[in-house]
């Protein structure tokens, strides 16, 4: 694979075309695409297939990418991808998403969904990558983020700093604008990972420290 920038988006199989979260997802892939980004996903359908997809329509010449997974009910790639790849474990998938990503944006889902948020967080806690950012996009993980302050952070089982690591944004365009940001910063030698609070300020993202849009 060539050094494109690269942006995983992680999100439900079980979101349908119509939904608004498909509609979201799909156009926050072909503003990336537009921008000249490549995508990453799981491969499969629901919120991945709105990612590929909203990635091929935009005609750039960058890559539409799946990281698929053999399932028991099997999970048939979608129809969007330009590369393609099948994984046996789920742990080696985590590795590949996150070794040829630059950033992660995590939108609605479930239990594949979390691990894949609660992996890319721990790497970036223990500092394994830095210069990643980790988006949350959309109101669900709201209540999230309230409990791991409320239950987590309490119990001094987190610190405030790791809270800080995690942007959430509702909107499609600030979501765009932040990676694009960020992208320039990195590309002109800038140091993402000491730049999280002021992305925050600039993209008006601060909420009592975690960062909602």
């Amino acid at each position: 694979m060539d050094p494109h920038y690269r942006i995983a988006i992680f999100g439900s199989a079980r979101i349908r075309e119509g939904d608004q979260e498909y509609k979201d997802v799909f156009a926050i892939a072909k503003a990336l695409a537009e921008s000249g980004f490549d995508v990453v996903t799981g491969g499969g359908p629901g919120l991945m297939n709105a990612a590929n997809s909203g990635h091929r329509s935009a005609s750039s010449g960058t890559h539409s990418i799946g990281l698929n997974i053999r399932l028991p009910h099997e999970q048939v790639a979608n129809q969007y991808l330009d590369i393609k790849h099948e994984f046996d474990r789920f742990s080696n998938r985590l590795d590949t998403f996150m070794s040829i990503s630059d950033a992660v944006i995590v939108a609605p889902g479930g239990i594949g969904t979390l691990l894949e948020l609660f992996y890319a967080w721990q790497l970036a806690q223990v500092q394994h990558i830095c210069e990643t950012p980790v988006i949350l996009f959309g109101a669900m993980w709201k209540g999230l983020l309230e409990w791991l302050k409320a239950e987590v952070l309490s119990r001094k089982m987190i610190s405030e700093s790791d809270l800080r690591m995690i942007f959430h944004v509702n909107d499609v365009k600030k979501v765009v604008d932040l990676i694009r940001k960020i992208h320039s910063d990195r590309s002109s030698g800038g140091h993402v990972c000491t730049n999280y609070e002021r992305y925050k300020v600039v993209f008006d993202l601060q909420d009592n420290g975690n960062g909602e849009e």
